[in-house]
């Protein structure tokens, strides 16, 4: 059976947290062995950390996402270093920059600020970053300059970059992890950014309950069952917006990931499916991980 590693998912998310048993029972059937689940504000941590603590196959990660920083309290940063220091197997993330149609509304000051904290933090920890990158490649490029280098890797999760800033990226550090969201790309423009980033430098995610994949045949579909919640847990979501049920996506979806992305590079699944998660092990062997236990 292949192995895959979700690289960026957010199973904690209230639109699919009820169901997350199942959902990560499904996709460990499928041959999902891990799934990097990234916390977004101070309010979702403690259930990245309790879905860790349950689920040897979950690498819990912790972060303050752009979109949240109005939200975060006076002490925000020293939870999350108590976070980080009280869950050893913990990466940093989500965190990142975003002048998206949501995040034009939030201070970008205030973001970069947040973001060069964070990414500092995880610098000092020895830890990889996961990052969100919307409209702000430009900015992000300089701020991973004057940072970096990040010799533990950084993870552009969900990556929509173009390919010639793939190579000035790729010496600071990072990593291109690619979503259901490379399938929204000009295919063209999706192949040509593909073949430029290095192979041991590949990851494939979900962003689940995100990022579904826009299939021909949805009967190949993994679909989750729409669950009613009165929680008021954050919802990440594609711009704050993808609650509908006909959005939500199953962390299983990473095989038609694999499947369009082995296909623009002209390799075969099982050869893209073990490159990818060989790199997702290097970069979160990090020491204390789970994977670094092993």
């Amino acid at each position: 059976m292949i192995k895959l590693f979700d690289s960026h998912c957010h199973l904690q998310d209230s639109r699919i947290l009820k169901s997350a048993p199942k959902l990560i029972k499904e996709a460990l059937d499928t041959g999902v062995v891990n799934f990097a689940v990234n916390g977004v504000s101070e309010k979702d941590w403690h259930l990245v950390k309790e879905m860790s603590d349950t689920y040897p196959s979950v690498i819990p990660n912790f972060g303050l996402h752009p979109w949240f920083i109005s939200d975060r309290t006076p002490d925000w940063l020293d939870t999350l270093k108590g976070f980080l220091s009280s869950t050893p197997s913990a990466a940093v993330g989500e965190i990142g920059l975003d002048k998206g149609s949501f995040g034009k509304k939030i201070d970008f000051t205030d973001q970069v600020e947040i973001f060069r904290q964070q990414l500092q933090l995880a610098k000092e920890l020895n830890k990889p970053a996961s990052v969100h990158c919307v409209r702000a490649f430009g900015d992000l490029l300089e701020i991973l300059k004057s940072v970096g280098p990040f010799p533990c890797g950084v993870i552009l999760h969900s990556y929509l970059g173009s390919a010639e800033m793939v190579p000035e990226l790729y010496k600071l550090g990072a990593y291109f992890s690619f979503s259901g969201f490379i399938m929204s790309m000009k295919e063209s423009k999706a192949k040509k950014m593909l073949k430029c980033v290095p192979r041991e430098r590949i990851l494939l995610e979900t962003d689940s309950p995100d990022a579904r994949p826009k299939l021909v045949d949805s009967k190949l579909e993994f679909f989750v069952e729409r669950e009613v919640s009165n929680s008021k847990e954050v919802v990440i979501g594609e711009e704050n917006n993808s609650s509908s049920e006909e959005n939500i996506n199953h962390p299983a979806n990473i095989h038609h990931v694999l499947a369009y992305v082995a296909r623009l590079l002209e390799m075969e699944e099982k050869e893209l499916s073990e490159l990818s998660y060989e790199n997702a092990v290097r970069i979160f062997s990090y020491e204390g991980s789970k994977l670094a236990q092993k």
